[in-house]
C-alpha cells in the first residue's frame, strides 16, 4: 500500500461525512400500513354520530384542502362529521389536488371570499398534507381572512425529501418539491393559531416534519393513524375536532 493511502482515505472520509447525506424516510413496514384505508372508512361510517357528538361545533366556518391527487370527494367523511357537530365546513372547490400552481393563493382567497361573504368572519383552514402546506402559505398571504390553520400530516418542517411522496409531488406538479412556484418559507409560522397533526404510523411523511419544532407551530398533536387514515380513520377526525377545539380555547 503507497505511504500516502492513509492520507487520501482520511481525506474522502472527511468529504462524505461532511457531505449530504439521503433524507430519512418513513419504514416501509408503516407506508404499507396506508392500505387499511377502505377498513377506516367503514369505521367512521359506523360511527360518524358518535364522532359528532364527540366535539363541540361552534358555528365557524371551515375550509377543507386536500392532499396531492386527491380531490373534494376524499374530505367528504370529515367534511360531513364536521358539519353534524355543529361546524360549517366547505370544500375547497378547485377539483383535483394537482400540486402548486402560480395562481394556487389567489384560487383559494376567491374560496375564502366566497365562504365569508355574509358575515366577513374569517375562516379556519384545515389541510391534509400538501393541502396543510397550502393553508399555511395562504394564512400568510392573506392572514385578515383566517382566523387558525390546522395541519394534517403536512411536512411543513425539516428536510422536504423525507418522505416517499416528494417524487410523485415532482411528476404531477412539474416543480422541484423545494421551489414551488409562489412565495414559500415552509418553516415559518403563519401569523395565525396553529395546530399541527402528527402521527408515528403516517408511513409518507416523517413524523418529525409533520409535527414540527417550536416556533413553527403553536401545538403539535400526536394521531395512533396513517397518512391516508387522517381524512378517514375515526381517530384522524376526532383529532381534527379536538385542534379545532384547542384552537378556540
Amino acid at each position: 500500500m503507497p505511504p500516502y493511502a492513509d492520507t487520501i482515505t482520511s481525506f474522502w472520509k472527511g468529504r462524505l461525512a461532511s457531505g449530504p447525506r439521503a433524507a430519512e424516510r418513513p419504514s416501509l413496514q408503516h407506508l404499507l400500513g396506508n392500505a387499511s384505508v377502505p377498513f377506516d372508512l367503514v369505521r367512521t361510517r359506523a360511527q360518524a354520530a358518535t364522532l359528532a357528538q364527540a366535539m363541540r361545533g361552534d358555528g365557524r366556518k371551515v375550509l377543507l384542502l386536500p392532499g396531492l391527487l386527491a380531490s373534494e370527494k376524499r374530505m367528504e367523511p370529515l367534511r360531513h362529521v364536521l358539519n353534524a357537530a355543529g361546524y360549517e365546513a366547505h370544500g375547497w372547490g378547485m377539483g383535483r389536488n394537482f400540486g402548486p400552481k402560480p395562481e394556487t393563493l389567489e384560487q383559494i382567497d376567491r374560496r375564502v371570499d366566497f365562504i365569508r361573504h355574509r358575515s366577513g368572519a374569517p375562516v379556519t383552514l384545515v389541510g391534509w398534507s400538501l393541502g396543510g402546506l397550502f393553508a399555511r402559505e395562504y394564512a400568510k398571504f392573506a392572514p385578515n381572512k383566517v382566523s387558525g390553520v390546522v395541519t394534517m400530516g403536512t411536512p411543513f418542517s425539516g428536510d422536504p425529501r423525507a418522505n416517499h411522496a416528494w417524487r410523485l409531488y415532482q411528476l404531477v406538479s412539474g416543480f422541484p418539491v423545494d421551489r414551488p412556484p409562489f412565495a414559500c418559507d415552509r418553516e415559518a409560522k403563519p401569523p395565525v393559531p396553529t395546530v399541527a397533526l402528527w402521527s408515528r404510523r403516517d408511513g409518507v411523511i416523517l413524523a418529525e416534519c409533520a409535527r414540527g419544532r417550536a416556533g413553527e407551530r403553536d401545538r403539535a398533536i400526536e394521531v395512533d393513524c396513517t397518512h391516508m387514515g387522517f381524512a378517514a380513520a375515526p381517530e384522524g377526525i376526532l383529532a381534527v375536532g379536538k385542534a379545532l377545539e384547542a384552537m378556540r380555547d
